[in-house]
């Protein structure tokens, strides 16, 4: 077992352990005393957040996170999104952080999967902003066989965004 961990939240926060949303009315700290996994909510991004390639794989990613009974069918999207996005990038901080994630997520480690994915975004902003050279890949513009699957318990899932 590892050292407990202690997390502070602000009153309303959410956070998300192991499938589960807690919220409290007024400020805490939790301790964490065995290994669990979760999810603050300043991490959560919303489905009009995805944005970007990356940002659709993180969606995706936390996905599975907050809804661990759908990974394994989350888990096909994903797969299925990184081998789009990596074809769409030719920088190598980008290609080399995209094959870590793909570790991450084949080992079930989600949260550092989200944590390396965040470190990607202002390297991918500074590639849109400046060469055009990543397309973003929309949902809508996926073959059906590529589409997200229907999940019974999720709350949101991915929606074709406007051109």
């Amino acid at each position: 077992m590892k050292k407990a961990m202690s997390l502070s939240l602000r009153a309303n926060e959410k956070i998300y352990i192991n499938g589960a949303i807690l919220k409290f009315p007024h400020k805490v700290t939790l301790e964490i005393l065995n290994d669990a996994t979760f999810l603050l909510e300043t991490h959560v991004i919303q489905p009009e957040q995805t944005t970007t390639p990356l940002r659709q794989i993180y969606f995706v990613i936390q996905t599975m996170l907050i809804d661990p009974g759908s990974a394994s069918m989350t888990k096909l999207l994903f797969e299925r999104m990184l081998t789009s996005t990596a074809g769409s990038f030719e920088d190598a901080e980008v290609l080399g952080g995209l094959n870590h994630i793909d570790k991450l997520v084949a080992e079930d480690r989600f949260y550092e999967a989200l944590k390396q994915l965040r470190g990607l975004f202002s390297v991918e902003a500074g590639i849109l902003a400046s060469s055009g050279q990543a397309l973003e890949p929309k949902v809508s513009d996926m073959p059906p066989e590529m589409a997200m699957p229907t999940m019974h318990s999720a709350p949101t899932v991915l929606a074709p965004r406007a051109a």
